[in-house]
């Protein structure tokens, strides 16, 4: 169920919410319907129900601050958000289409830079890439996909229109949270899955096995594919050890792997050593291997370079494959379609302002108060300034780190981003929320249908991240014609 923040804008309770003059979009009205059977009290059991079965089930997330790293609970609202199967068509196609052309810059950038050439991306953002790898140039990996998971997180406006905020292509996160609020609301309301024709999402460990899978440089074996995690400590530690199990996949860390006088990844085992053939990586590129990037590093492999360039060992996302995780890059996305594919975009960016040239430049500075500025390679919401919602001290501060480093900064309006009813304080009350499916390419393309709704759980904020006091939802993509 999901409003424009237009329509919801008064609606802050319970009872607001099943007034008939607030009408969800039609494809949300078997959920409004439901709703509007249960009683407080029913609805209240039902909802304390689910605090339970999160405990129960062990989901957790960490959050870093100054006084330690600290485990919680997943912060879960179990109103979903609902959206249409035919809608969700065309935000699939768009979705495989972004990734396509993304993956084709990655390799094009590592080799023969034809879009730079070409004049349609310009040599000076790719010279203030921090992500851009000098050891991967050259290289070009399997089916020449670099990003193999993307999660792209998407937002809709108060006029409709759904775009992307940005793609997150080094190590995305967030799915397992989106498969188990599933398993979640099957739990807490079984009855609404019998009578309504949600479509599943549970196929995503199957369908990344496979991409994974496809990466192997052994065709014809049964690959043996590993998850590389930072550790116990990493705030999405659930998730690795979460999707290794669900994969079959072992889950391991830098120190349990070594690569061999003969360029092959080994898994150290008491039976001795067993060939690696795939990797799943959720550490950084700079901690990945210290023989070539951070030498301090513990969390990598030494050698783990040598052997990927050697093509025993394919590796999910490949090194450099953050070069395009960039807000500055993402504005160049269109263009990107437009070249590699000659295709039109399906899914809109929204409208930016690039602080590396003059008069964007002295625009957003003078605008500080109505947009949005971003650091280009920050992420978790930290960072950013929010123009309207900011004091005076704090544009002030953030107008000379902008004229202090342009090329790292870039603008955009405030959207009026759609809410949808969340449980706040025992009520329903609007919140604003994204969306991050996710999207899966080796020698073909996934995507999930839906995906991680997140959600800002204070009265007012913009701010989804989890890290950030965000919560999250179940994403019901439903046939029209099963309504």
């Amino acid at each position: 169920m999901e409003f424009a923040a237009t329509e919801y804008a008064n609606a802050t309770a319970y009872d607001e919410l099943l007034d008939r003059t607030l009408r969800p979009r039609a494809v949300a009205q078997p959920l409004f319907d439901y709703l509007d059977t249960l009683d407080k009290q029913e609805f209240a059991t039902r909802s304390q129900a689910v605090d339970a079965t999160i405990m129960a089930m062990g989901i957790t997330f960490t959050v870093y601050s100054d006084s330690g790293n600290i485990d919680r609970a997943w912060p879960f609202d179990p109103i979903p958000r609902v959206m249409g199967r035919k809608e969700w068509n065309g935000i699939q196609e768009g979705l495989k289409q972004r990734l396509t052309a993304l993956n084709m810059f990655i390799n094009d950038l590592y080799n023969e830079q034809r879009i730079i050439k070409d004049g349609v991306f310009p040599a000076e953002v790719l010279e203030g890439s921090c992500n851009f790898r000098p050891q991967c140039v050259g290289i070009t990996p399997r089916f020449g996909v670099w990003a193999h998971i993307c999660g792209t997180d998407l937002v809709r406006d108060s006029d409709g229109t759904m775009y992307v905020l940005e793609d997150n292509l080094r190590v995305p996160s967030g799915v397992s949270y989106m498969l188990e609020n599933r398993q979640i609301m099957k739990r807490i309301f079984p009855e609404v899955f019998r009578t309504t024709n949600i479509l599943p999402v549970d196929d995503y460990p199957t369908q990344l096995y496979q991409t994974l899978a496809a990466l192997s440089p052994r065709t014809g074996e049964q690959p043996v594919i590993a998850v590389l995690t930072p550790g116990i400590y990493n705030s999405a530690y659930f998730e690795h050890s979460y999707l290794a199990q669900q994969m079959g996949a072992y889950l391991v860390e830098g120190s349990d792997l070594l690569v061999g006088n003969d360029d092959v990844v080994y898994i150290k085992s008491m039976l001795g050593l067993q060939r690696v053939d795939v990797i799943y990586r959720r550490v950084d590129d700079a901690f990945l291997d210290p023989e070539v990037f951070n030498p301090d590093s513990v969390l990598g492999v030494p050698g783990l370079m040598r052997a990927w360039r050697a093509g025993n060992v394919g590796i999910a996302n490949a090194p450099g494959a953050g070069v395009a995780d960039d807000k500055v890059v993402y504005t160049f996305v269109p263009q990107m379609i437009r070249y590699y594919l000659d295709q039109e975009p399906i899914l809109a960016n929204v409208p930016s302002y690039l602080c590396m040239y003059e008069d964007q430049r002295d625009y957003v500075l003078a605008n500080l108060d109505k947009l949005v500025v971003k650091p280009a390679n920050e992420s978790g919401g930290y960072g950013m300034l929010i123009g309207p919602r900011a004091t005076a001290e704090e544009r002030a501060q953030f107008a000379e780190l902008i004229r202090a480093n342009p090329r790292n900064y870039m603008a955009q309006p405030t959207l009026n981003i759609s809410t949808a009813p969340t449980l706040a304080d025992g009520k329903l009350a609007p919140r604003h929320l994204d969306l991050r499916p996710f999207v899966l390419q080796s020698d073909k393309l996934y995507a999930t249908t839906g995906g991680l709704t997140r959600v800002a759980l204070r009265q007012g904020s913009l701010v989804v991240n989890s890290s950030q006091g965000g919560g999250s939802k179940d994403t019901w993509i439903v046939e029209e014609e099963a309504l």
